[in-house]
């Protein structure tokens, strides 16, 4: 079993209440806009990190994360990206990729809008954890944890804190 921390669009800020919610996570995915370098480090020095550039990145980090990640791991094939869309409304770029990768768990973000969806047609589940970060249009910071047990996710949980609330 492995327990993840999942996030997206942190745009340069690390909330301290990560360190809370991921405290009993094995590793973290960041699915994108990380913002600066130093965001992805500071993630990685906490706990092991998987991630991928997104479109506001630069070419450092961009240096360091690919834009696509597949990996496998306790029974799931996963495709991690930044921007890819959602069941019935994937871009064009991602509706080809999943038709070659197969994955059964579908991760990206950019949206700034927390998603959990099962796809049925390409029997899949799609997870975007929303923003973060402390920019954008976005009126809620969200995130999600769950945990990978050879072929079932259980225990989802969902971060949600107002950005007007100082979060200290």
């Amino acid at each position: 079993m492995k327990r993840i921390g999942l996030l997206s669009d942190t745009h340069g800020w690390v909330n301290p209440r990560i360190y809370e919610f991921f405290a009993g996570c094995d590793e973290i995915w960041h699915a994108g806009d990380f913002g600066s370098i130093a965001v992805a480090d500071e993630l990685n020095r906490f706990r092991p990190l998987r991630g991928v550039y997104g479109n506001i990145d630069d070419c450092v980090v961009r240096s360091q994360y690919k834009r696509f990640e597949v990996f496998t791991i306790e029974g799931f094939k996963v495709l991690l990206t930044h921007i890819g869309g959602y069941p019935d409304h994937y871009t064009a770029e991602t509706k080809a990729l999943l038709a070659e990768v197969k994955p059964t768990l579908f991760v990206c973000g950019h949206s700034h809008i927390l998603k959990v969806i099962s796809d049925r047609k390409l029997n899949l589940l799609h997870l975007n954890p929303g923003a973060a970060g402390n920019s954008g249009f976005h009126k809620k910071i969200t995130m999600l944890r769950f945990e990978l047990d050879n072929g079932a996710i259980r225990n989802m949980e969902i971060f949600e804190s107002d950005r007007r609330i100082p979060l200290g």
